[in-house]
């Protein structure tokens, strides 16, 4: 199927009056990790919008059956058990939501070249009585890109629910009140100036580092911490800055599309550079001098930016620095296609590091990224999501800075150990 056929797919579903549900597969979806609960995990209250008649907690494990379309691969089409294991309402230790049925690693959703991969799930769809599922997954980043300008960037973990009858696709999993944390700010407790201008990333991050200071946590989990509640927080101010407009309604469908148009703009902008600043917040507060010790968005090459260089920029563009010594990290939220467009970046520094919050990749994947040169730096909180035989391979962020550190104590630019070094 050509790309085209995306475009028209997401142009027909859009149409009907359903519920979408999108993530990203880990690799505990997948077969990955060769689990045997293999199966999307779906947050309960998801399952439960989807179907009503699940939501039966005097059963044991209640269960709906559907047909399940998978249009992206030739329509294949599969009978699809959703369950709710609840057995510890009577004792027992689950309390979540799968679904299953999709046979084996031939299955799209199942195949471990898919770890990372977008899917998208339409429903109900209305066949003789049955329950039909239409559903897809993205098999580039290209098709990825054209699902998330049509419902926002959808991260890893972070399941996504919309409707097109919803305005500017208002993702239906915000917490409900009762649930929410205390990231999650009120009308009044949110500035005012961030009502009449939206706050830009930093001043959201800066928000987050009151609510998350994490004094004496480890860099990987100050990250994961602070990325959900800076989440929250962006969620709680995007829902009082349009609520309001969306309650006035709109002169025009044109003036509605733009309006739509910025709110996805300025999700994917969130996205896009929210891990970077969170990154390069913790890099100052574990003692790295920015300039010094690590250079943020610095050009290395004309028209290359690299996330971070190590020790500096000025120390990448010096020849007689050496290559050894060099260092270079990318920030992505997901990297299944997109790790290739690293390589690159900075050619003196041929080993790079890749951050990213993907819930983990196939062998395959892996193999080809460390052939290429490329490590992947994932936080301690994520690699468990890895196959074992990735997992030893995985640097966390702690133990990247702390390499950075011992680096910059033998090789400090100007410092008399490289001085030293080139009298040797």
């Amino acid at each position: 199927m050509a790309l085209a056929d995306l475009t028209d797919w997401l142009d027909e579903q859009s149409r009907r009056e359903t519920l979408w549900f999108a993530k990203r597969l880990s690799a505990n979806d997948t077969l990955a990790n060769n689990t045997h609960q293999a199966g999307p995990y779906i947050p309960k209250n998801v399952l439960f919008t989807l179907f009503p008649s699940l939501s039966r907690p005097e059963d044991e494990n209640p269960e709906v059956r559907f047909s399940l379309r998978i249009d992206s691969h030739g329509s294949e089409t599969r009978e699809i058990r959703a369950v709710w294991y609840n057995n510890r309402l009577r004792g027992g230790t689950r309390d979540e939501a799968r679904m299953t049925g999709f046979g084996g690693r031939t299955s799209p959703f199942l195949d471990p070249e898919n770890t990372g991969a977008l899917v998208l799930l339409v429903f109900p769809h209305e066949d003789n009585g049955r329950i039909v599922c239409r559903s897809w997954v993205c098999r580039n980043a290209s098709e990825e890109d054209s699902a998330e300008d049509l419902i926002g960037p959808v991260e890893p973990g972070k399941g996504f629910l919309w409707s097109p009858e919803i305005p500017m696709g208002r993702d239906l999993v915000v917490p409900l009140s009762g649930e929410r944390s205390r990231c999650w700010l009120l009308e009044n407790e949110i500035p005012e100036e961030w009502l009449r201008k939206f706050p830009s990333g930093a001043e959201i991050v800066k928000k987050t580092l009151e609510f998350r200071p994490l004094h004496g946590e480890i860099a990987d989990r100050r990250l994961l911490k602070r990325r959900d509640c800076e989440y929250e927080i962006f969620q709680s101010v995007e829902e009082a800055v349009e609520l309001p407009v969306i309650r006035r309604g709109f002169s025009s469908v044109g003036e509605f599309m733009d309006r739509a148009q910025t709110v996805l703009q300025r999700r994917k902008s969130r996205s896009g550079r929210s891990l970077e600043l969170h990154v390069r917040e913790i890099f100052l507060e574990d003692g790295l001098s920015e300039g010094k010790e690590f250079s943020c968005q610095a050009e290395s090459e004309s028209g290359k930016r690299p996330d971070f260089i190590f020790p500096s920029s000025t120390a990448y563009r010096d020849p007689c620095f050496p290559e050894s010594r060099l260092r270079m990290l990318a920030t992505k939220t997901t990297c299944k296609d997109r790790w290739r467009q690293i390589l690159n970046e900075a050619d003196r520094i041929r080993s790079k590091h890749l951050l990213t919050l993907q819930e983990g990749v196939s062998e395959n994947q892996f193999r080809e990224m460390t052939g290429a040169g490329v490590s992947l730096v994932v936080p301690e909180g994520l690699q468990n999501a890895y196959p074992g035989s990735v997992r030893p391979h995985l640097v966390t962020l702690e133990s990247f800075i702390r390499d950075i550190r011992i680096l910059g104590a033998s090789s400090r630019y100007g410092g008399e150990s490289i001085a030293a070094e080139d009298e040797s």
